[in-house]
């Protein structure tokens, strides 16, 4: 393949012991990962090393599975608060970008666009803000609420507390009234913090709903996303483009970033190896709840295994993922254990397993295809397949011309390749 003359964007993922969701059962992950900070300092200097544009922390205000036997099989319940966390990396780093989740449910504006405009301050210029819509009743049962909202009054929310958080960070209204009076929100002051170098925190979204891409076409700077195969990337990628003109931004002002999950290995017979070995650790009894927990469904219980995915109603959950999910499953003609064992893996994301030349032309064709700008890469497993993936992988791609081999710039917008955000 012919390298593209643009550079790829790459993201790490970072989850407590990885990404597979029987990580923590393989026997070089560290059962307590998700409250080790050295952990998480150790991958971020690695991936620092590497040249990765941005470390990526998820969360959820609240466990994973509501059936705690569930839960304590899968480690996801257990983690630091991630702006808090991001704070102890960037103490630590010097380069990378330090982006986190925080949902717009159960936040408000202004203590948001406080705490991320201080951290970005404090990192000198590298923090993002990945906008979310939570998607759980236990997280909606934690903040008193009776079930969780419909999905458009959940967009409905998150349109107005982004446009109050990036007012907050224009440097013209650091200390001036703000004076918003919304449907959802009332806010009166300024932030009284200076910009940091890069302006503002940069923002980053990853709904795939309708009301999800035209918030990001209108607000994001990165948007992350869920897909399969080449066509369903480029669709979209091509979708959320033709948004962001119509929203009067330049369509590289938003860089697009799939998620992919690689098991990479000198050949080809031992990265499958790798990749079963992690397959062969997942109890049929937990990809089950991780496939039901996504989807936001009751509907798999008591069903044969290995009998088809029954149709599914409408959920006010991760609408997209759930498409995403039955998509595959009529598709490729997958069972229901065979579609949980398939999402336990990287929760629907795509999956490569293979050398780095295999896996390398596969991300070449879609970045230079024009279904991606970079990658949001899930390691299966920390810190093993990230180091794998630094150690392979990130040669294979600079021997195309394809990624950096040092930093442009000391911000994350510069190293994105955009301009200093909210008016700086």
């Amino acid at each position: 393949m012919t390298a593209s003359k643009k550079q790829m964007k790459l993201g790490a993922f970072l989850m407590p012991t990885g990404h597979h969701i029987a990580a923590w059962r393989h026997p070089e992950a560290a059962i307590d990962a998700g409250i080790d900070v050295d952990h998480y300092v150790r991958l971020a200097q690695s991936a620092e090393a590497a040249g990765f544009d941005m470390l990526f922390l998820e969360d959820a205000a609240g466990v994973r599975e509501a059936d705690a036997e569930i839960a304590s099989q899968t480690s996801r319940s257990i983690g630091f608060e991630p702006l808090s966390l991001l704070a102890a990396i960037a103490a630590r780093t010097s380069t990378i970008g330090l982006v986190a989740t925080a949902s717009t449910s159960y936040n408000e504006p202004y203590g948001l666009a406080r705490t991320f405009a201080t951290i970005d301050l404090l990192s000198g210029g590298r923090a993002g803000w990945n906008l979310v819509t939570s998607a759980s009743e236990i997280e909606a049962a934690n903040f008193g609420a009776r079930g969780l909202r419909p999905h458009v009054d959940r967009y409905e929310r998150a349109t107005e507390f982004a446009d109050v958080v990036q007012r907050l960070w224009n440097p013209n209204n650091r200390t001036a009234a703000l004076d918003h009076k919304g449907e959802h929100f009332e806010v009166k002051a300024g932030l009284g913090l200076e910009p940091s170098p890069q302006g503002s925190p940069v923002m980053v979204q990853a709904g795939s709903s309708d009301v999800g891409r035209n918030l990001a076409a209108r607000t994001a700077d990165v948007v992350f996303v869920a897909t399969q195969t080449f066509d369903s990337a480029k669709s979209f990628y091509d979708d959320l483009k033709a948004r962001v003109s119509a929203a009067g931004r330049h369509p590289d002002a938003v860089k697009i970033m799939p998620g992919v999950s690689p098991v990479v290995a000198e050949t080809r017979a031992e990265a499958q190896a790798k990749f079963d070995e992690l397959q062969e650790l997942i109890p049929d009894e937990v990809g089950i709840a991780l496939l039901a927990s996504y989807l936001s469904t009751d509907a798999l219980k008591g069903l044969p295994l290995d009998g088809p995915l029954p149709e599914l109603t409408a959920t006010q959950g991760m609408q997209s993922r759930q498409a995403l999910v039955v998509e595959q499953a009529r598709r490729d003609n997958l069972s229901i254990r065979e579609v949980a064992r398939h999402f336990a893996g990287a929760r629907g994301h795509w999956r490569l397993v293979g050398t780095a030349q295999d896996i390398v032309d596969e991300l070449e064709h879609w970045f230079v295809g024009g279904a991606a700008d970079g990658f949001n890469v899930m390691p299966a497993f920390f810190p093993g397949e990230l180091d794998a993936f630094n150690a392979l992988i990130i040669p294979e791609l600079r021997r195309r011309g394809l990624f950096r081999t040092a930093y442009e710039g000391s911000t994350l917008r510069a190293n994105l390749g955009l301009t200093n955000g909210a008016g700086a």
